[in-house]
């Protein structure tokens, strides 16, 4: 059935259509005339609201899971009051700073990717997810810091400012060796993705072009091929908050839950769900059954692409839970959370 236009329901049977859909998400229970008749924001009589409730049920707006239990929005009801209806409600000056400062604690990008996902479920009551296809850096300098006669500290260093040691064992190297290393390093790192440098680093070594004594060359080898494991990551895909999607409002729809569960342990599955809305450049919410994945369960996704200082997007961040999610609330806060965690991905 094709979901008819806002512009064809009457303005009586939009309020009434509007309070159902707001009660339902709120509370999860299908509402009935007599709650609506109560509440006082429909000046109806409970047989003229039932009325009215019939004829939604009747365009596929609303759905009677069982009789005389009031209605409860359809997944094309949703998408309806989603696109059309819903009064969008920021977050508080409050919470937005409280989602920089957690955001912004110094560590791995993979550790403020962790913190995203985890601060997402917190804030939405259900799962938060993170997903970036790969996790390569741009970076400003790598040195060697001596610590006696046999060891040094490996320094990489990204445009966020992040840094990062290893251990490296020595075979009777000075300290201007160390020097002659570190600045050539630097200079070729400058800006580049560790990919990208080492590729140039090898050439110019292989080529015989490198301006490098034997114990620097040798010091420049041993440290890139230390690094070189990272220079191809392997994509980031983060879920946290699973158990929130077994509350007490699950107990009734266990199996829902469980097919939910599933779908999530799927993760090749679940990237390709975030790499479509990565790709769509913006928010997006997928309801029900528009998720080819998550139909089976009738879950929902809310999912932001965030991008780094240039405008490129690096990945996605998001949240998933049932269909009765708190849309206006949930869909401004994943949309700013991706803009912090932008502003912090070089």
């Amino acid at each position: 059935m094709t979901t008819p236009p806002l512009t064809e329901l009457t303005d009586r049977t939009r309020d009434i259509f509007r309070l159902v859909v707001e009660q339902y998400l709120s509370t999860g229970q299908p509402v009935g005339s007599k709650t609506l008749a109560q509440g006082g924001a429909v000046d109806l009589s409970p047989a003229s609201i039932r009325s009215v409730l019939a004829d939604l049920e009747k365009l596929g707006l609303l759905a009677a899971p069982h009789v005389s239990a009031g209605r409860k929005p359809t997944e094309s009801g949703l998408r309806l009051f989603v696109d059309g209806m819903m009064q969008i409600s920021q977050p508080s000056a409050e919470e937005r700073r409280a989602i920089e400062a957690r955001l912004g604690d110094p560590g791995p990008m993979e550790a403020r990717l962790e913190q995203a996902s985890t601060m997402l479920s917190d804030l939405s009551g259900a799962a938060g997810m993170v997903f970036v296809p790969t996790a390569e850096r741009r970076l400003t300098q790598m040195s060697f810091v001596p610590l006696d006669a046999k060891r040094a500290l490996a320094v990489l260093v990204d445009a966020n400012g992040q840094i990062e040691n290893r251990l490296i064992e020595l075979a009777g190297v000075d300290v201007g060796t160390l020097e002659s290393a570190s600045n050539y390093l630097s200079a070729r790192l400058a800006n580049r993705s560790l990919g990208e440098a080492i590729k140039e680093i090898e050439a110019e070594i292989e080529g015989g072009r490198s301006a490098l004594d034997e114990a620097s060359k040798t010091l420049v080898q041993k440290g890139i091929a230390m690094w070189s494991e990272d220079a191809e990551r392997s994509p980031v895909f983060i879920v946290r908050g699973q158990a929130k999607l077994l509350d007490d409002e699950a107990v009734g729809d266990v199996e829902r839950v469980r097919q939910l569960l599933d779908q999530l342990e799927n993760k090749q599955a679940v990237a390709q769900v975030l790499e479509r809305a990565r790709a769509a450049q913006a928010t997006r919410i997928y309801i029900g059954s528009e998720n080819r994945l998550f139909a089976l369960s009738g879950s929902s996704v809310i999912a932001s692409p965030f991008r780094d200082r240039d405008g490129n997007i690096v990945g996605v961040l998001g949240v998933i839970g049932p269909t009765r999610l708190n849309y206006a609330r949930i869909v401004p806060m994943v949309d700013f959370t991706a803009q912090s965690l932008g502003r912090l991905t070089g």
